[in-house]
């Protein structure tokens, strides 16, 4: 039984500054993903056993500062000061220190035991910038760790610093301190509010102070039901008056500046730079990558290189795993005799889940590269250049972040969102993300360009369609804030991190996490999504044509007009007509039927309608709906291949077809988990209903202008 004393440790830190990649060189693999209670925004934590302690690590959103602005800074301060570890672990970008400090210097000031990860000490150490550590741990008054998770150095020394400090062999001595008319107000603030001693016990006085001063609206809340709240404003108003009269400014922005100037004046006396190595290549290559000339050209370029090496590349191991697929429906086929569990096996499981996992290389590949651009900071970059874009669209740079998030998963991009102050802004945002095409959309992509376009075209297909899914999204934005959700969208300043060479692990460590949620949703709902197809196009039958097939094959039989080998070849076609009108008998075919007419005009029939349905659950199941029915209807089960063959030989569709459906496909409504989340992050039918008709209008107007634009041209 595991008796080992629990240290709860809180991981703060800024966006990019390496928290997570030190938070994962820490625990490993023994972590879990959840949800911070209440809330959407996701909580990491992880167990690290050491020196017979269990440390218990929990990775904070990445923030900035702990102001009660965003839902990132709510959440990590709210941990830090109500949930109370027993320390954090503030990770510091050492290639940053100025602008990460800032957040350090609001943690001083909380009064919680914290000690300082000075994380990327390799960069500081390659751009020959020295540190007295002596001095530096004296002004911020607590232990400063170098790190760096690329090379897994330092862990050890954390560990062993949170156990000197939960033991109290190391008591960490900060205080953060203003300029004297600052601490002037902050002591008679402080005075009236240690009067409350229920108050006492949640927040700090000193801490509480300070916010106040700051405008922040959780603790003004917080005071403001409290007896004492008629003095805290009396002293509010007067402090106020002073600094405007004195200074000409409100008292936060003071605070601010005296923050800045601390860790502008700590930086000086600690850290001495190397200006010879302060250079070089992140000038030269952003006057290339985030220039308003070149910056969206190189864009469009690396994304279309992207998609040309996950279709090149990609083409080789999904062949193999066709091959294996085909292997276990042969297999299948010889040893199970009773036909109607052959069928669920070859038909239902091998042709819907199978159909799903041949394009899984694919989809690691997408997820490899979109890694590397990440880790390199060129998706920061990204972000910078489009939000130029997005400005001209009526949005807010923030939106451009959400939207390329949605190019992963729609989920996230939704709750992404939050960060947007402006409410038109926001349900702006919301309303286009459906348009970036997902992860869960590329083996549709695959399936479809690979069954109607040659190799050396298919990239570029699968490029246009990405390209058509922004510029959607950009000019639905334009409409939206020309007439429903008019008003100005606000200044955003983004951060952009320096330049780094991601490892192999980290970068294969993210690709096999998103692709493990891949293989996860094939065992689970795929799998149940393919057996319910298989169900639904295999009953109810009609006893009627199978006694007509049986008739007509016997007949054919008994002939003496044909030769064996052409009576093999008639009874074959009997069988997959008979297989056809069941499959429009049985109830999938009927629904099918019904919905028919709807999307007669985009060149669709019956069963891709019904694959559409299907992909409402989640578009993945867009391909395992196509195999199944494919399969059933062709007695078949023969793999991928052979089903892009059924696809490219059936006399219903031909390139305009496929043109309409891999633009119904981008622009319908996504998964019924997204929807979901839509409506949460909404909390109102009104937006929930024009999301939906809003995008299942602009899928059918578009899709059947790409099937008239097309049936022309080709």
């Amino acid at each position: 039984m595991d008796d080992l004393q629990v240290i709860t440790v809180a991981i703060a830190g800024n966006p990019n500054s390496g928290k997570t990649s030190l938070f994962n060189a820490i625990v490993g693999a023994n972590q879990k993903v959840g949800n911070f209670s209440g809330v959407t925004v996701e909580k990491v934590h992880g167990i690290r056993k050491f020196n017979g302690y269990k440390i218990n690590f929990i990775d904070l959103p990445g923030t900035y500062s702990l102001t009660a602005y965003s839902p990132e800074e709510v959440v990590a301060r709210k941990f830090i000061t109500d949930q109370k570890p027993d320390l954090v672990l503030n990770v510091v970008d050492g290639s940053n220190m100025e602008r990460n400090l800032y957040l350090t210097t609001q943690l001083m000031e909380l009064e919680n035991n914290f000690i300082i990860s000075l994380n990327m000490y390799d960069e500081v150490q390659k751009n020959e910038t020295e540190i007295k550590f002596d001095l530096f741990e004296k002004l911020l008054g607590t232990k400063i760790i170098p790190t760096s998770a690329k090379y897994g150095t330092g862990i050890k020394e954390i560990l062993e610093s949170i156990v000197e400090v939960y033991e109290n062999r190391f008591k960490p001595k900060f205080k953060a301190h203003y300029q004297p008319e600052i601490e002037e107000r902050v002591d008679k603030l402080s005075l009236i509010l240690q009067q409350d001693e229920e108050l006492l016990k949640i927040y700090p006085s000193r801490w509480m102070a300070v916010k106040l001063l700051e405008n922040d609206k959780l603790v003004y809340d917080l005071v403001h039901e409290r007896p004492i709240w008629i003095k805290v404003y009396s002293q509010l108003l007067d402090a106020n008056k002073f600094f405007e009269s004195k200074f000409g400014e409100d008292a936060e922005l003071l605070i601010t500046q005296n923050r800045h100037s601390f860790i502008k004046g700590a930086i000086r006396e600690a850290v001495k730079f190397n200006q010879i190595s302060k250079r070089n290549y992140s000038v030269i290559l952003d006057r290339i990558l985030i220039n308003r000339i070149t910056g969206i050209p190189v864009f469009f370029l690396i994304m279309w290189a992207v998609f040309q090496m996950v279709f090149k590349l990609g083409k080789y191991p999904m062949d193999w795993l066709e091959s294996i697929f085909n292997w276990f429906g042969m297999i299948a086929k010889l040893y199970i005799v009773n036909e109607t569990i052959q069928s669920v096996v070859v038909d239902g499981i091998l042709s819907g889940v199978g159909g799903v996992l041949v394009f899984l290389p694919s989809i690691m590949l997408l997820f490899l590269a979109l890694a590397f651009l990440e880790g390199t900071g060129y998706m920061a970059r990204a972000a910078f250049v489009i939000d130029k874009v997005m400005h001209s669209f009526g949005l807010h740079g923030k939106s451009a972040i959400s939207m390329i998030t949605g190019f992963g998963c729609s989920v996230p991009a939704f709750m992404s969102t939050r960060t947007l102050k402006s409410k038109s802004d926001r349900i702006t945002t919301l309303l286009i993300i459906p348009f970036m095409s997902c992860g869960a959309k590329l083996p549709v992509y695959i399936l479809i360009i690979g069954a109607f376009f040659s190799v050396s075209v298919a990239g570029n297909v699968l490029f246009a369609i990405y390209l058509l899914g922004i510029f959607i999204a950009l000019f639905s934005a334009k409409l939206f804030k020309a007439t429903i959700f008019k008003g100005e969208s606000e200044p955003f300043v983004m951060e952009l991190p320096p330049y780094r060479f991601p490892t192999l692990k980290s970068l294969f460590y993210q690709m096999w996490q998103k692709a493990s949620l891949y293989l996860k949703k094939a065992a689970t709902i795929i799998l149940i999504a393919s057996l319910i197809i298989w169900l639904g196009t295999n009953f109810p039958q009609s006893q009627e044509i199978k006694d007509n097939f049986h008739q007509l094959e016997q007949t054919v039989l008994e002939s003496e007009a044909f030769p064996p080998d052409i009576k093999t070849h008639i009874i074959a076609a009997l069988s997959n007509d008979e297989a056809s009108k069941q499959m429009q008998y049985s109830l999938v075919g009927r629904i099918g039927k019904l919905i028919e007419p709807v999307i007669k005009p985009l060149g669709f029939d019956w069963r891709l309608g019904i694959s559409l349905v299907a992909g409402i659950a989640g578009k993945e199941i867009v391909v395992s709906s196509i195999a199944t029915i494919f399969s059933t209807e062709d007695n078949g089960g023969s793999g991928n291949k052979s089903l892009q063959q059924k696809l490219r030989n059936a006399d219903e569709y031909n390139v305009a077809t496929a043109v309409a459906f891999l633009i119904f496909v981008l622009l319908y409504i996504p998964c019924v988990a997204a929807t979901t989340v839509f409506h949460r992050e909404t909390q109102k039918w009104k937006y929930t209903v024009l999301y939906i008709s809003y995008s299942m209008g602009i899928a059918w107007i578009f899709s059947f202008a790409g099937f008239q634009i097309a049936s022309l041209l080709i």
